[in-house]
């Protein structure tokens, strides 16, 4: 299930696959949904990091930019951070062209050749499997003892090749391996770029109406098809799997009944599947109670983060992955999109995705550990969720 948002003020419509053709790293960001396809040139504001209230800081930087320039519609694009205290790399583009979405062009079907070989890449996992799956046992006793009731857990992959990774080549080759996702890649510091093609939708907003899409629960595809559809069934019935949605589901329900006079939540999840992985699904929908106040960033925030990238009880899986994940996770399990002056726009989870700076690209892939996980199987969900990655950069684990 999905729904409309308010197309941004921009020109006039390109085709979607012009538009990745178009895209250059460091001074573009790209933006594609099961909707439409963003790409904005330039930039005309940066939103600043202070004290003041995120939220209040993007309508502050869209209504200004409104004044400098005319625009009735301006838009912010970019990408927030999974720490609350980290700086933000959102800003108003100095042009924002749009286009259709990348499933209606027919031009998304053509392969994307890959440039150089899998044996260019240096590979190292960060931290080892063996121990990431001590870290994801460690979380499992802790549950079993009581202390909380889920954590997501993530490791690295650091590539390093002879040469800088080419940027738009590899966003077209996600773009077509799931064109119906979201894709994006935009600039989160100086000669740093996000990018990827996460399969979760966190929130999105307009006039009235929200929708939003956790995913929890997951098991790789498989090239088999009859062994492609027992692991789909299967994941449909797994207690595991079910028990760990449906917290998501409720802490999503929980964050967004505040702000609406109505709100639909599916008793049981759907699949969706991606090119490398199947998940369980439940789409959310709601009518806001007063949109004239409530933006589609105000419902991000709120949700942010879901325990599908943290955990529950929230503060105590931040203090989890803070003593068991040996780096950074940046803009990995935050938030990437876009939000007009109005206030609608869409949110996205960012998982799926690197960081490339310089000859280095960073992979980060998550999984949710509750207390009747298996370390190996967490571990293996990792290097499949990696596979859609490396297969656009075609290295190899």
């Amino acid at each position: 299930m999905t729904t409309t948002v308010h197309e941004p003020t921009t020109t006039a419509a390109a085709q979607p696959t012009t538009l990745l053709d178009d895209y250059r790293p460091a001074t573009d960001r790209l933006i594609a949904t099961p909707h439409h396809t963003l790409l904005g040139h330039g930039t005309l504001a940066e939103l600043p990091h202070d004290e003041t209230p995120l939220t209040t800081r993007v309508r502050n930087l869209l209504d200004e930019a409104r004044r400098r320039t005319g625009e009735r519609q301006p838009i912010v694009l970019g990408a927030l951070p999974f720490a609350p205290d980290a700086p933000p790399a959102l800003a108003v583009p100095e042009h924002v062209r749009r286009a259709p979405a990348l499933e209606t062009d027919p031009l998304i079907a053509l392969p994307v050749p890959i440039t150089g070989n899998a044996a260019d890449w240096q590979v190292r996992e960060v931290p080892a499997p063996e121990a990431y799956s001590a870290a994801v046992a460690a979380a499992v006793a802790r549950m079993r003892a009581g202390e909380f009731d889920k954590v997501v857990l993530a490791r690295t992959l650091e590539l390093t090749a002879p040469h800088a990774p080419d940027l738009p080549a590899m966003l077209r080759r996600l773009a077509r391996r799931d064109p119906s996702g979201y894709t994006f890649a935009v600039p989160t510091a100086p000669g740093r770029t996000l990018i990827g093609a996460s399969p979760e939708l966190l929130v999105a907003r307009r006039g009235a109406n929200l929708t939003a899409n956790p995913l929890a629960g997951s098991a790789p595809r498989s090239a088999d098809l009859a062994e492609d559809v027992r692991r789909a069934a299967a994941l449909l019935e797994s207690p595991k799997d079910l028990h760990e949605h449906a917290v998501v589901v409720a802490a999503v329900r929980e964050a967004l009944a505040p702000f609406c006079r109505t709100i639909d939540v599916p008793e049981r999840p759907t699949l969706v599947r991606t090119a490398a992985m199947w998940h369980l699904s439940t789409t959310v929908t709601g009518e806001l109670i007063d949109p004239d106040s409530t933006t589609a960033l105000d419902l991000a925030c709120a949700l942010h983060p879901t325990p599908a990238v943290c955990g529950t009880p929230t503060a105590v899986a931040r203090q989890v992955i803070a003593e068991s994940e040996p780096f950074d996770r940046g803009a990995y399990t935050g938030m990437v999109g876009w939000q007009n002056a109005a206030g609608d726009g869409e949110w996205v989870v960012t998982i799926r995705c690197a960081e490339a700076e310089g000859n280095t690209l960073r992979l980060f892939a998550g999984a949710g550990v509750v207390a009747a996980s298996a370390p190996e199987a967490e571990t293996a969900e990792t290097g499949a969720k990696f596979r859609t990655f490396l297969n656009a950069v075609g290295a190899a684990l």
